[in-house]
């Protein structure tokens, strides 16, 4: 894995950071996320640069990866998009979100048609809000790819008709933003809504007397039994008792990830192969991407993200062991949505370090500000994002790069 501070990229303005958010479609699928600028010094930059420098990074980063597998929305300003930047980009994934015209400069609607033109002729697709259907705006509207409704700003009412009016006069996808509960989920999807933002599907539904399913109690059994670094023999046992967690493994070591050159069959084999240290850290996952029924598949992903993106950033100060915590950490952040049980509850259940558990439970210890860390790049809270950022001494090039590798990372399970 390679380290932050050796990865071959050209030095990025102290001022630009990155955060996203997941869009999903009613299935609870990742379909992209939104990616905007985040600045730690609101004044050491401009809009114009902002956006230049996101798509200067996303030209020369592992993003690359990232966005030959998923589309990501992009922010943007109208001074921005007349820049030569947007030929560092190729178009297929690339959704760029246009920003409304102010009240008092409607002027400028019609002098910036030719632009938008341009670059939708380019074959970048462009996403306006809902301002795009009113009167005013009538010849961006064949340019719209998405039309996005921010739900914390507009009444049922009017979403509503809003909704209503794009369906009759376009054929855009239609996105909800600061969706946060699931009954504005029901209301919006019932509207018609095709893809949502906000964080309904990560608040946890807990599930009285709630049993876990065997293949996620031997998981769980299996967890113990690396972390008290249990014989081959007691390991395998349990395995050969779920053929579900069996077969999952062979699967992973079968994979060409591993480049193994014949094909391992046995248990006990795989286990020798993985060692203690990779079997823990691939029950984790298989148990935060396995859950039980019900839940929407952006919590796995999201989980993942969080596990590797902790462990990068933790990669800069810490010990290999403690990295590996770190990615513990993050995957377990969404064990109560996961599982449908309570966070303590979840994790009475397991033998972790400390250091895992102060984080989770009570937000103490050496990884519970790459937590907070990772918690704010999901967030709109910039002051958690600054403090968690300076707590660390992480520098905004250290943040992005691991938060781009750790998109692209979980993209690559997802095709696994």
């Amino acid at each position: 894995m390679p380290h932050p501070e050796n990865a071959t990229t050209p030095p990025a303005p102290p001022s630009i950071t990155m955060a996203r958010q997941a869009i999903v479609s009613g299935k609870g699928a990742i379909m992209g996320y939104e990616l905007f600028n985040r600045s730690v010094s609101v004044d050491a930059h401009t809009a114009s640069s902002d956006a230049q420098m996101l798509f200067h990074l996303l030209s020369i980063s592992e993003g690359e990866t990232l966005v030959g597998k998923t589309n990501l929305f992009v922010n943007c300003t109208h001074d921005s998009l007349a820049g030569g930047h947007l030929e560092l980009v190729a178009p297929e994934h690339v959704v760029l979100e246009i920003p409304s015209i102010p009240t008092a400069q409607l002027e400028q609607i019609a002098l910036r048609l030719p632009t938008l033109q341009a670059i939708h002729t380019r074959g970048f697709r462009l996403a306006f809000d809902y301002s795009v259907l009113t009167h005013s705006y009538e010849e961006w509207l064949p340019l719209a790819s998405f039309i996005k409704f921010d739900v914390s700003i507009l009444r049922p009412q009017s979403l509503t008709s809003f909704v209503q009016l794009a369906k009759t006069k376009t054929r855009a996808k239609l996105v909800a933003e600061k969706v946060e509960n699931e009954s504005q989920f029901n209301m919006l999807q019932a509207l018609g809504v095709d893809y949502f933002q906000g964080y309904w599907f990560a608040k946890p539904t807990l599930i009285e007397g709630h049993m876990l399913r065997p293949s996620q109690a031997a998981t769980l059994q299996l967890i113990n039994l690396v972390r008290k670094q249990a014989s081959t023999a007691e390991i395998e046992e349990v395995l050969k008792r779920d053929p579900t967690l069996s077969f999952n493994l062979l699967r992973f070591i079968n994979s060409a990830g591993f480049g193994l050159r014949t094909e391992v069959t046995s248990f006990k084999h795989a286990v020798m192969l993985l060692g203690l240290k990779k079997l823990f850290k691939w029950a984790a996952l298989l148990l935060t991407t396995s859950s039980a029924g019900g839940v929407v598949p952006a919590l796995g992903t999201t989980a993942v993200v969080r596990g590797r993106l902790m462990e990068l950033l933790a990669a800069e100060a810490l010990p290999p062991e403690e990295c590996d915590h770190a990615f513990v950490v993050g995957i377990f952040s969404l064990l109560d949505s996961l599982l449908g049980i309570s966070l303590e509850t979840a994790l009475a259940s397991l033998s972790l370090p400390d250091s895992v558990t102060h984080a989770l439970l009570q937000r103490t210890g050496p990884l519970a500000e790459y937590l907070n860390l990772t918690l704010a790049c999901e967030s709109g809270d910039d002051h958690a994002f600054a403090a968690s950022a300076k707590a660390l001494q992480l520098t905004e090039k250290q943040i992005n790069w691991a938060h781009l590798q750790a998109l692209a990372w979980a993209e690559t399970l997802g095709q696994e």
